[in-house]
């Protein structure tokens, strides 16, 4: 191809580049996509900021992003159902399909995942990306590129939902009013939680929270995992059935097993550190479900399914937007936590 690639690479913690960078060569399985729009993560900040993340940790440069939409550009010549042209969301896993997870249609816990952005391969901002065709799905007539990108954090937070086992009637607090707790907060209710409190340490994303289907806030901040706890019995008239930690705190953690009703879920979706001190005893002998919610499984086709018929609104989502070359601004200022979703324009 004649055009250049260039990629945003994150050679060491803070140490990020837009480079340019080879065009991949696809596999007969594979399409070549020309990237869009490709949003921001928490996971993206922290591995920029810690050269870490989770189980994850920086050991030679990789291409960051794995929040992307674009135009296929080139087809392998074993795929039928894309073609050059389609608009496209990267789902941005490559599992293995032949471990026991995959077998079991687990695939987000494979044993040996190509997750884009990781040791398993690189990420999606750049101008070329290629990827296995059948984990790219088409993106509906009536959503932009932004939203066909947004749409990934949609399906973490549908999956993390799936995990907490919320149903009609389902009471649900939710530490961390972040881009992850806020979508987890709009699939609860389309799933029929019936009243939802967010927490966060920040004020104005409790504010946005609010505008985007929350019924009760709180801000925590100097709060004592007591108070905190207290506060949300009081304020939701009740101990709720369901808690999800959306922001990886041990603080969150704490509060959502001292909190969550006799019999209830917790769900840790927010990456944390390795260790944590917990109360695990009182929450056990109450046998509260602790549940853990990891990345994506089989869950992209309600997400885009749920933005295209309104259900989830992306509008007031996306909040910021850069251009290429200025990525590494763009993670600077995702990382002030001021921006609920910040959008990066690959193409000039």
């Amino acid at each position: 191809m004649a055009e250049r690639n260039y990629a945003a690479v994150l050679y060491g913690p803070k140490d990020l580049r837009v480079v340019e960078w080879p065009i991949p060569e696809i596999g007969d399985k594979d399409v070549l996509i020309k990237m869009e729009c490709v949003g921001i993560c928490g996971s993206d900040v922290k591995l920029y900021q810690a050269g870490r993340c989770g189980l994850e940790t920086l050991v030679d440069p990789i291409v960051i992003g794995h929040e992307g939409a674009g135009y296929v550009a080139k087809v392998g010549s074993k795929v039928d159902a894309l073609k050059v042209g389609d608009r496209v969301a990267i789902e941005p896993t490559q599992p293995c399909r032949a471990c026991e997870m995959c077998k079991q249609g687990r695939y987000n816990v494979c044993d040996e995942p190509g997750y884009c952005a990781t040791s398993g391969g690189d990420g999606n901002l750049t101008t070329y990306y290629k990827h296995v065709a059948d984990f790219c799905h088409r993106i509906p007539e009536n959503l932009s590129m932004e939203e066909g990108a947004a749409v990934q954090p949609v399906a973490i937070a549908i999956h993390a939902c799936n995990r907490a086992g919320i149903k009609l009637g389902t009471d649900l607090v939710i530490f961390g009013a972040g881009p992850i707790g806020v979508l987890c907060a709009q699939a609860a209710r389309a799933m029929g939680a019936t009243k939802i409190l967010i927490t966060d340490v920040v004020q104005s994303r409790l504010d946005a929270a609010k505008t985007m289907g929350v019924d009760l806030t709180l801000l925590t901040e100097g709060q004592t995992d007591k108070q905190t706890a207290d506060t949300i019995v009081r304020l939701m008239g009740c101990r709720p059935h369901v808690t999800i930690d959306a922001c990886g705190f041990a603080s969150a953690q704490r509060v959502a097993m001292m909190v969550t009703r006799t019999g209830g879920v917790v769900t840790i979706v927010g990456i944390g550190g390795e260790t944590t001190e917990l109360p695990l005893s009182g929450a056990v002998l109450r046998e509260v479900d602790i549940r853990g919610s990891y990345r994506i499984a089989n869950t992209y086709p309600a997400a885009l399914a749920a933005v295209s018929k309104g259900v989830i609104d992306l509008a007031p989502f996306i909040t910021h937007h850069f251009p290429l070359e200025r990525a590494r601004e763009a993670i600077d200022y995702a990382s002030t936590g001021q921006a609920m979703k910040i959008i990066i324009h690959v193409q000039k």
